[in-house]
């Protein structure tokens, strides 16, 4: 097998693309923020990648970076490149202040061209943490070395990491290459798989993963994946796929453990590390950081210097809505007001972090029972799921009667409850079949083909068993 050092710099002619090029495991160790999740001293000298996985600190520290690639440069991400931003402007919950023509620039006016570098790093950072996980994977397989609760809890995580990012890739990019090997040779010529079968091996992977993993959270304020944390994803996909009743399923799981899962009735309360409702979240690369949100979506200048929420969104809250007072501030000229996203309130460095990440919480469960329920006929179960939510937020509870006004109720909290969380308004708008009907009056831009990204040209040029491009491009 072919092999390159993952480094700032790629040996002359290899270029970073659905081929994944191979990555010894040794440099997984050499990237920062495994220290985030547990404290391991690496041993004197270089490893093979055999030995990696023959010691439960070194296996450990190659899976920790996972989370550290999320946090830093894929999907997850907060800072501006991730979904939270780009796709936050690419739906209707962004405004855009900065350089005309830069990456989110296209995002926000829906003029992405196949060669836009924004694009293209999505694509490659997401199946380069999909190599990443594969390399885990093969590692496990063949270890000696680690006892069994070890190794099957770091091969779940893998598993799970593998099919995170084939989740959030198909719903960008529609039909998309499901990568569970390392083996250059075949990823070279892969194929792009329908999203009926990618969702498959989402499914397949998550269900494999759940039986890996340990019912409990091994480290504290909940950073390392455990059983729960698959059934929140697993709850997400099968609401997308509409199998209402497994969504259901999931989400209860989570929902009746409140033991675990104790709700916090405070909204300025929700986004602390230590919250009761957070599933899962990412840890900040140091002690005293706190999260790239923050800095991502808090400005203290008029204007803003990148971003802020739009008036639409604004006006979405109905009036004495907490989360309004507590998750959006405003800064103004004297002439014209400006919001920001204040979930994640601390931007600055401090004794002790006081913020992670959270990627899974509660609050998305009782949405996704919801929805899933009034999909099944259950009017009442799913007033009882928005309403908890509701409740929370200091607001009656619902209004909504009848099948096609709780369907839009429940699509209306989301977007007050979820905004600016990893593109979830722009999934479900898209997922719902309305992004026409929203973004057409405000984005002239906007084209029904818009409704997917575009193969990046360069993985269409080097491997023709992608083609042909998403239409539109």
């Amino acid at each position: 097998m072919k092999q390159k050092i993952l480094t700032g710099s790629m040996k002359k002619g290899v270029k970073n693309h659905i081929i994944i090029n191979c990555i010894l495991l040794f440099s997984l160790l050499l990237m920062s923020g495994c220290e985030d999740y547990l404290e391991v001293d690496f041993p004197n000298g270089q490893l093979t990648a055999n030995e990696v996985f023959e010691n439960e600190a070194t296996a450990r520290a190659a899976v920790n970076e996972l989370y550290a690639k999320l946090r830093e440069s894929t999907l997850l991400t907060g800072i501006s490149t991730g979904m939270s931003v780009s796709l936050g402007l690419y739906a209707d919950e962004l405004e855009y202040y900065s350089t005309p023509g830069e990456i989110l620039d296209h995002f926000y006016n829906h003029t992405i061209l196949s060669t836009n570098t924004g694009v293209t790093a999505l694509w490659n950072n997401s199946y380069q943490l999909i190599y990443m996980a594969n390399a885990i994977i093969d590692g496990i397989d063949g270890s000696h070395g680690l006892q069994e609760e070890t190794a099957n809890s770091i091969k779940g995580e893998a598993l799970f990491i593998r099919a995170l990012a084939h989740f959030y890739l198909v719903n960008l990019y529609g039909d998309i290459p499901y990568i569970t090997t390392t083996d250059y040779t075949i990823n070279s010529q892969v194929e792009r798989e329908t999203s009926s079968l990618v969702y498959e091996n989402i499914v397949t992977d998550l269900i494999t993963a759940k039986t890996l993993l340990p019912n409990q959270y091994q480290t504290p304020h909940r950073i390392i994946p455990n059983k729960a944390v698959v059934s929140a994803l697993l709850a997400k996909v099968y609401l997308y796929i509409e199998q209402w009743a497994l969504a259901e399923t999931e989400s209860s799981i989570l929902i009746d453990n409140i033991g675990t899962y104790a709700w916090v009735e405070e909204p300025e309360n929700v986004f602390l590390k230590e919250s009761t409702t957070t599933i899962w979240q990412l840890a900040p690369q140091a002690e005293g950081n706190n999260t790239h949100e923050a800095s991502s979506f808090i400005f203290q200048t008029s204007p803003p210097p990148l971003i802020s929420l739009r008036e639409e969104l604004i006006g979405a809250f109905e009036p004495e809505d907490l989360r309004r007072v507590h998750w959006i501030a405003e800064i103004s000229d004297g002439g014209q007001t400006f919001y920001h996203a204040y979930k994640y309130k601390q931007n600055d460095v401090v004794s002790e972090s006081l913020e992670y990440s959270i990627i899974f919480r509660m609050a998305e469960q009782y949405l996704i029972r919801a929805e899933a329920r009034l999909k099944q006929g259950n009017i009442i179960g799913a007033q009882d799921d928005l309403n908890k939510i509701r409740v929370r937020a200091g607001l009656p509870i619902t209004t909504a009667m009848t099948q096609e006004e709780l369907k839009q109720a429940i699509l209306d909290e989301r977007r007050v409850e979820m905004f600016t969380e990893h593109g979830n308004r722009w999934f479900d708008i898209r997922r719902h079949g309305v992004v026409g009907e929203i973004l057409s009056p405000i984005k002239p831009g906007w084209s029904p083909t818009n409704i997917l990204l575009p193969i990046p040209e360069y993985e269409l040029l080097i491997n023709p068993n992608l083609l042909p491009q998403n239409p539109g491009y």
